[in-house]
């Protein structure tokens, strides 16, 4: 998983600064995120995944589909 939010990061051009003050934590604590120092609380993924316009299933390699699920109508 780390991989993949790194490279969606680098993808979009960003910082993890950007990213650490969407998410309302430190530059510090994102960075555990991404080595795989500290698991990423389910939470902060789905913040991401909805950033990213993406699935929690494709951050977490359970899929390599991007696109997000269809929502419910």
């Amino acid at each position: 998983m780390e991989t993949r939010i790194r490279n969606l990061r680098e993808d979009n051009d960003l910082t993890q600064i950007e990213l650490s003050k969407y998410l309302k934590i430190s530059q510090v604590a994102y960075s555990y995120y991404e080595s795989g120092k500290r698991s990423i609380p389910l939470e902060l993924l789905s913040k991401l995944a909805d950033f990213y316009k993406t699935s929690i299933d494709y951050l977490l390699y359970r899929t390599d589909t991007i696109k997000p699920y269809p929502k419910k109508k």
